[in-house]
C-alpha cells in the first residue's frame, strides 16, 4: 500500500468558491438565518390564521386566501429541494461507489483484517443508533398523525427479491402514477448493486484500461459534486420554507421533537466514540488519551469542514507523526478505510428514518430496519466524505422503506450541526482502525529510523 498525503489531497473534489455575499457566507450561518426567518414567518401565519372556538379553520375569513397562497408557495420551495436531491442521489451514489471500489488499494495480509474491523465498527454503530432511537423514541413527542398512503409490509424474502433490478434502468427511475400526480421512486439497493458490480469488474481490467476508467469516474465525480454544490445553495431557503410551513400548520410541537432527536443522536455518537476508545485501549499499544491529544487538529477540522475527505491528510499526518503509528497502519485506516468507514453517517441515517417513522406513528418492523441499515451503510461508501451528502443519501434510505420524502426537510434546521458531529465520529473511526491495525507493539527504533 503506497498512499501519500498528496494522493489524499488530490482525491478531494474541487468546490468552487462563492463570488457573491450569499455564497461567501458559510452555509451554517445561512441555515441559521433561514431558521430564524422561518420561525418568524410561521409564527405570523399561526397568529393570524382564523379559527373558531373548536380550533377549526374559518373558511369565510378573507385572510384564508392569503394564508393558503403563502403556505402553497412555501410547500413548493421545500418540495423543490427534495426533487433536486432525489435527482442527484442516484448518479452521486453510482459514481461515488464505483470510484471508491476502483481506487481502494488494499494489499497484503492486512486487507482481511481491515475489512473485518470496518464491518464490526459499522455493525456496532448501527446497533447503537437503533437501540438509542428505539429506547428514547424522540419522534413520539411530535404526534403528526399517520399518512394515508403507507406501503404494505412485505415478507423479507419478497423484499430481497424486489431489490434485484429487472434491468439496468429501473433502479434509477421508476415512474408511478398515484392519483393525479407522478412520482419518481429510486431503488437504492439496485443502484448500489450495479455500482459494486461495475467497480469490481473494473478492478480486473488491465492497468492501462483501469487507469482510464478511474480518470473517467474522477471527472464524473467532480461534475456531480459541482451540481450537488448548486443544489445545496437552496437549502437555507428550504429551511425557511419548511419551518414556516410546519409552524403555520402544526405549531411548535414538531420542533420539540427535534430537540429530543438532537439529544438522542449526540448520545448515540458519544457511545460510539466511547466504544472506539475502549477498543483502542485493549486492542492496540496506543493510549486513548494520547490519541485524543495527538489528533485534535483532525477532529477540529472534521467538525469545521463536515468533510472526512478534506480531513484525510490531516488525520494521516496526526496518526503518523504525533501518535507514532506505522506508515502502513496510518495510511490503511486514514486514507483507504475512510472511503468505507462511515459509521457516524450510518448511525445518523438509521436514527433519522426511525425518528420520522415515530413522528408519523409508523412502526418500522425489524425487516424494514434491516433494510434501512443496509441502504444507509452501503450508500454512504465514498459519498459520506462530502459536506451535506447525508441529505442526498437520506432520500435513498427513506425510499427503501416507503417513508415520505417530504419530511426530510424537517431535519434541515439541525442537519448542518449533526453533520459535523457525525463527521467527527467518521474520522474517529478511521483513527480507531489505524490503531488496531498497528497492533499492541509500538514502532521499534529501527522502524523509526526507516520512517
Amino acid at each position: 500500500m503506497q498512499s501519500t498525503e498528496a494522493e489524499a489531497v488530490s482525491s478531494e473534489p474541487h468546490i468552487p468558491d462563492g463570488k457573491n455575499l450569499y455564497t461567501r457566507t458559510p452555509l451554517y450561518v445561512r441555515i441559521i438565518i433561514g431558521l430564524i426567518l422561518g420561525v418568524i414567518l410561521g409564527s405570523i401565519i399561526l397568529a393570524v390564521t382564523p379559527v373558531d372556538s373548536a380550533g377549526k379553520l374559518v373558511p369565510t375569513d378573507q385572510r384564508v386566501i392569503w394564508i393558503k397562497v403563502t403556505m402553497k408557495t412555501l410547500e413548493v420551495v421545500a418540495a423543490m429541494l427534495l426533487r433536486l436531491l432525489g435527482l442527484i442521489a442516484p448518479p452521486l451514489i453510482l459514481v461515488a461507489v464505483i470510484r471508491a471500489v476502483l481506487t481502494a488499494e488494499i494489499k497484503g495480509g492486512m486487507a482481511g483484517r481491515l475489512i473485518r474491523l470496518l464491518a464490526l465498527n459499522t455493525f456496532v454503530a448501527v446497533l447503537i443508533g437503533l437501540s438509542v432511537a428505539n429506547f428514547i423514541q424522540p419522534g413520539k413527542h411530535a404526534h403528526l398523525g399517520k399518512p394515508e398512503d403507507i406501503p404494505k409490509e412485505r415478507d423479507f424474502l419478497q423484499m430481497a427479491i424486489d431489490q434485484v433490478p429487472r434491468d439496468i434502468f429501473t433502479p434509477f427511475i421508476n415512474i408511478k402514477l398515484p392519483k393525479q400526480d407522478w412520482e419518481v421512486v429510486v431503488n437504492p439497493i439496485g443502484v448500489i448493486m450495479i455500482a459494486l458490480a461495475v467497480g469490481i469488474a473494473g478492478r480486473f481490467l488491465i492497468a492501462s484500461h483501469r487507469a482510464m476508467m478511474t480518470t473517467v469516474f474522477d471527472i464524473l465525480f467532480e461534475m456531480v459534486i459541482r451540481i450537488l454544490y448548486w443544489v445545496i445553495q437552496i437549502v437555507p431557503l428550504a429551511v425557511l420554507a419548511k419551518v414556516a410551513q410546519t409552524i403555520g400548520e402544526k405549531g411548535y410541537r414538531p420542533f420539540l421533537a427535534l430537540a429530543w432527536f438532537i439529544g438522542a443522536v449526540i448520545l448515540a455518537l458519544a457511545l460510539q466514540s466511547l466504544y472506539y476508545l475502549i477498543r483502542v485501549k485493549f486492542g492496540s499499544w496506543v493510549n486513548p488519551i494520547n490519541l485524543i491529544r495527538g489528533t485534535r487538529d483532525a477532529s477540529v477540522m472534521a467538525f469545521s469542514t463536515a468533510s472526512s475527505t478534506a480531513t484525510m491528510p490531516v488525520t494521516y499526518e496526526c496518526l503518523k507523526e504525533r501518535v507514532g503509528l506505522r506508515e502502513r497502519s496510518a495510511s490503511l485506516g486514514a486514507l483507504v478505510g475512510s472511503n468505507f468507514n462511515n459509521d457516524g453517517t450510518a448511525l445518523y441515517e438509521a436514527m433519522a428514518a426511525l425518528f420520522i417513522a415515530q413522528m408519523l406513528n409508523m412502526e418500522l418492523s425489524i425487516t424494514q430496519q434491516v433494510l434501512v441499515v443496509l441502504t444507509s451503510v452501503i450508500a454512504g461508501c465514498g459519498a459520506a466524505g462530502i459536506p451535506e451528502a447525508g441529505l442526498v443519501t437520506m432520500t435513498l434510505v427513506f425510499n427503501s422503506v416507503g417513508l415520505p420524502l417530504a419530511y426530510i426537510t424537517l431535519l434541515l434546521p439541525v442537519d448542518w450541526f449533526l453533520d459535523r458531529c457525525r463527521t467527527m465520529v467518521n474520522v474517529m473511526g478511521d483513527m480507531n482502525v489505524s490503531c488496531l491495525l498497528d497492533g499492541k507493539t509500538p514502532k521499534t527504533a529501527e522502524e523509526n529510523s526507516e520512517g
